[in-house]
């Protein structure tokens, strides 16, 4: 359904890559931020369902052109991530989005989750957020400061974005001032949205994903 595109990075910092699944149109853009996987067709597949659901969605690719399914090398580029750079890349990916669309929402999964929070927190051009199973430390961003609606999914059985951390998010995200939704899925272990993944939970899946086209729709 969609293409690859060049973007600008924001403050003209040099182009960046992204697949890019228009909704003719549409009036909300989504930027969708990847796995530590890479930008792969997984990721690529949640563009295309947004555009399908009325949304042009951009899914920047912080990687630049690496994918990988082992799980140690997505390790090790997730610790080489110039996180600089990729909120750069999602900031200009918003921006891009903003040219045709009057509201966009980033949406993230994983280490694109912990992303969509620094995206919530620290880019004005962002509408809303909706983070799958990901919290970045608080020196990226303080959830505190958490300036748009806010939507959260994550699993109670996750050993990496624990049920202790998402606590404390909440605790975090409590005095702020705009809406703030969490679900936890009972018994659902990181990357249950993902349908190539041993974890993937069709149930959770489905609802996580009907619960966020009710979130943007009444958001945005």
């Amino acid at each position: 359904m969609g293409d690859m595109i060049t973007f600008h990075k924001h403050e003209d910092s040099g182009k960046t890559a992204g697949y890019l699944a228009a909704a003719p149109g549409a009036k909300v853009g989504i930027v969708v931020i990847q796995e530590w996987w890479g930008l792969n067709d997984q990721i690529k597949g949640v563009a295309d369902r947004f555009a399908a659901a009325g949304y042009t969605a951009l899914a920047p690719d912080l990687y630049a052109g690496r994918v990988t399914q082992d799980p140690d090398e997505a390790n090790h580029m997730m610790s080489g991530l110039d996180w600089d750079g990729a909120y750069k890349d999602v900031r200009g990916a918003v921006q891009r989005l903003k040219q045709d669309c009057d509201k966009v929402a980033v949406l993230g999964f994983c280490m694109g989750g912990a992303i969509t929070i620094i995206a919530g927190v620290r880019i004005p051009e962002c509408d809303a957020a909706v983070c799958y199973y990901g919290i970045p430390g608080k020196e990226a961003a303080d959830p505190a400061k958490m300036a748009v609606p806010f939507l959260g999914h994550f699993a109670t059985e996750d050993d990496w974005c624990t049920p202790a951390a998402v606590e404390g998010l909440k605790a975090d995200l409590a005095g702020v001032s705009t809406p703030v939704e969490i679900h936890s899925y009972e018994g659902k272990q990181h990357a249950f949205f993902n349908e190539v993944s041993a974890a993937y939970d069709k149930e959770a899946a489905e609802l996580s994903w009907d619960r966020t086209l009710a979130f943007l729709k009444a958001q945005l």
